[in-house]
């Protein structure tokens, strides 16, 4: 076992699991963490926002006649350790009266080991907060100065999970993750009071603080606020039928909805409905259902650096892997735990369990999915040249997608026209609309993997009581023909 793992908790957690052995559990684990959030807020000229929050606790699962079984707590002593593991029996003979059907996992190799996030500067432990004030601030001060700009707000949102994990198969795994959410909004303003927003587009990530300043965030001010500006002289969309292309910063979060919450298992067999209902990709379908054009690949990984769901573990010790969702446009995998691999008859979990806090229940997560570029040099350019009348979409806006993960609608940040080939004019009040399967089988282009870019959310909801998971997808250009256009404000 590596240098530093479990130290004082290895025996507590240990404690734990042989005291629910002791009391009938035919399989137990036990998780102690340390989380840590830090939000700083700038608006204008001054601090606007702070709060830092620490938390840590003890949590022990048991499997008891083939029913689960939870309970957690703050405090962290042997007594309690004691205590959780009888309660967390208890629950589960309680439920085992109710269930039909036992649970059963898939099998796992124990293993002992120490992972942590690919990092320079921890965020939380190495920068004062004091920088990260001024920095918000000149990040500010450079949009104000920006004429028509009147708002400029910017914001850090800080992540850590520090996390131990013991398994009554043998597990001990200690993880510590990192992540970082920037965030900064310029407004501007004409003398008809009308107004326009943009945001910055540089993502969250599973890193330090030198991902700010690696990806040009404290630089975004400028840029931003012109952007604002040109919104405001930008013509209205005319609703139509158009091909588009669509940039990475926007095309993360249509694969995000219309991919990543069809492909989760526990939605996909109606045991989950929560946030935004359950999915089409039922699994008669899987091999045999065209998903998308062929050139659509989509996997899922919870290994490509700098993922906000990339770890060296999940929460029930299954190592970090890659795997296909879509490969050829066709439906060919889902996102499992050990519970479920065995619903699907498969050999081994795809490791998608993860628990928000220590004192969570771990369940099915969304790993990161991403859309393969394509093999062959292709620029945005390119995608391009052969389109008379279409729109280049760029930028996170609103969306909205039915109980079935099926028909959608997106915004925009920015978009402009595409004429004869070329990009062309701005325009404003921009929405696609169409269904998940439609959309992905009109895909004929993407580009190659120099455009490849993730994208991501600290905010992926799920469950009862609500748990919240971090998750990028990382994609290049793509374009799609004959799509919907709205005209989302009805204007022009």
């Amino acid at each position: 076992m590596p240098d530093g793992v479990f130290n004082i908790f290895d025996d507590l957690l240990q404690r734990a699991v042989g005291a629910a052995q002791k009391a009938g559990a035919s399989y137990a684990d036990a998780r102690w963490g340390r989380y840590r959030k830090q939000y700083v807020s700038c608006l204008d000229d001054h601090l606007d926002h702070l709060a830092d929050d620490e938390s840590m606790g003890m949590a022990v699962r048991v499997l008891v006649d083939g029913e689960w079984g939870f309970s957690a707590s703050l405090a962290a002593t042997p007594a309690e350790a004691d205590r959780l593991a009888a309660s967390a029996v208890e629950m589960a003979k309680a439920n085992a009266k109710m269930r039909g059907e036992p649970v059963q996992l898939a099998p796992i190799k124990p293993v002992a080991a120490f992972w942590q996030t690919a990092m320079n500067v921890d965020p939380l432990l190495r920068v004062p907060l004091q920088r990260k004030v001024n920095d918000l601030l000149e990040l500010n001060k450079s949009a104000l100065a920006v004429k028509g700009v009147r708002r400029a707000a910017s914001s850090l949102n800080l992540q850590s999970e520090e996390k131990w994990f013991f398994s009554s198969e043998g597990s001990r795994i200690e993880q510590y993750l990192v992540r970082i959410n920037p965030n900064f909004v310029a407004t501007a303003t004409d003398d008809k009071g009308d107004f326009e927003s943009r945001s910055s587009d540089i993502p969250p990530r599973g890193a330090g603080y030198e991902h700010l300043e690696q990806s040009g965030f404290f630089e975004e001010g400028k840029k931003i606020g012109e952007l604002a500006v040109e919104g405001l002289k930008a013509k209205p969309v005319t609703p139509g039928q158009y091909d588009l292309v669509i940039h990475p910063n926007n095309l993360w979060l249509t694969i995000h909805e219309s991919v990543g919450h069809p492909t989760e298992l526990d939605r996909v067999l109606g045991y989950e409905a929560d946030f935004a209902g359950t999915s089409f990709a039922t699994t008669d379908k899987l091999g045999k259902f065209q998903y998308g054009s062929p050139m659509v690949n989509i996997y899922a990984d919870r290994t490509t650096p700098g993922g906000l769901a990339t770890v060296g573990y999940d929460d029930e010790g299954v190592p970090a892997k890659k795997w296909d969702l879509i490969r050829g446009g066709r439906l060919v995998g889902y996102q499992t735990t050990r519970e479920q691999a065995i619903w699907l008859r498969q050999k081994e979990s795809t490791g998608c369990s993860y628990a928000d806090h220590w004192s969570s229940l771990q369940f099915q997560r969304m790993p990161n999915i991403s859309l393969e570029p394509a093999r062959t040099e292709t620029t945005p350019e390119d995608l391009m040249k052969d389109i008379k009348n279409g729109v280049y979409i760029a930028g996170r806006g609103s969306w909205s997608i039915d109980q079935q993960r099926y028909n959608f609608q997106f915004g925009c940040g920015s978009a402009y026209e595409i004429k004869n080939g070329k990009l062309g004019a701005p325009l404003r009040s921009v929405m696609y609309q169409s269904n998940s399967v439609d959309f992905w089988k009109n895909c004929d282009g993407l580009t190659d993997g120099r455009y490849w870019e993730m994208g991501g959310t600290f905010y992926d909801g799920k469950g009862q009581p609500g748990q919240v998971n971090a998750v990028s997808h990382g994609c290049s250009h793509g374009r799609f023909r004959k799509v919907n256009v709205l005209n989302a404000r009805r204007e022009g």
